[in-house]
């Protein structure tokens, strides 16, 4: 499997057993003879980034392991409207029964690759590196920061575990950012990262110990002043707000780094098919 520590097998089983239930699919099972087989393509109605098409062949398989599939494009892909992504022969019971959970998965990580893609696009040349966030559906995080990576972004922090994250709450607590980071270079953490949101908190939280500065909410003047003052001493981020149409001006100040909720947070679902034939 493509994607480093997630569990298909336990993807596949969970997604299908919420849509059968514990009845089955009473419509394939009713209206489609047992020993019918059907020819299908998968194909997009729009220009698309794929992904997700290993997951959606693992679902056509887990129902029927004598399916024959043909993957036409790999994830990462750029497509134009129309193109076939996949072509598949098999029983038509379990083709059926399969086709929602395939569809519902690339069209949602496709559409997450689509819309990272155009944000790439935004900034090619600036020298900047797009972030996603952990603005993900609940329990769908490793599959959507998949998609992100297919569209072309680098994947910011998993989760609360990889690395630190001080914002202006943990500020508040702690009392100041120096005490805030003090204690979290006591506490042996390799990477740093301090939200500030003034150009006088840059100093404390450098000297402190920050290893990664986030700039959040500053307009694009603020920016530039902020990396200038920075110097190349610690990467920085800016982040909060940040959209199809002000990214580049945003890359353009000189951060290292720009980090975009939206990438999985908005992105729409790619349009996307699967049309069947009986085979006689």
């Amino acid at each position: 499997m493509m994607i480093p520590d997630f569990d298909l097998d336990a993807f596949v089983a969970a997604t299908l057993a919420e849509d059968l239930g514990t009845v089955g699919d009473i419509t394939s099972t009713a209206v489609i003879p047992e020993g019918a087989r059907f020819e299908g393509v998968m194909d997009s109605r729009d220009a698309i980034t794929v992904a997700g098409l290993e997951i959606a062949e693992a679902f056509f398989r887990t129902l029927d392991p004598d399916v024959q599939i043909e993957r036409l494009v790999e994830d990462g892909t750029k497509v134009p409207a129309g193109s076939d992504l996949m072509r598949l022969s098999g029983t038509a019971r379990a083709m059926l029964t399969a086709e929602r959970s395939a569809l519902n998965t690339v069209q949602h990580l496709s559409g997450i690759a689509t819309l990272t893609r155009a944000y790439i696009d935004a900034i090619a040349g600036t020298g900047a590196t797009l972030l996603d966030t952990r603005k993900t559906i609940p329990g769908l995080r490793v599959l959507e920061k998949y998609a992100t990576r297919m569209g072309g972004a680098t994947n910011h922090r998993m989760g609360l575990w990889d690395a630190a994250m001080i914002k202006d709450n943990h500020v508040a607590v702690a009392g100041s950012i120096e005490a805030a980071v003090g204690r979290a270079v006591a506490a042996g953490i390799a990477r740093i990262i301090v939200e500030v949101d003034r150009v006088d908190q840059i100093e404390p939280a450098i000297g402190a110990g920050a290893t990664h500065l986030l700039l959040d909410n500053m307009d694009v003047p603020t920016l530039r002043g902020a990396v200038t003052l920075v110097g190349g001493r610690v990467p920085t981020e800016a982040s909060g707000g940040v959209r199809l149409d002000t990214i580049r001006a945003i890359a353009e100040t000189g951060v290292t780094y720009v980090s975009v909720g939206r990438l999985t947070q908005s992105a729409p679902a790619a349009d996307i098919g699967l049309d069947f034939t009986a085979v006689a």
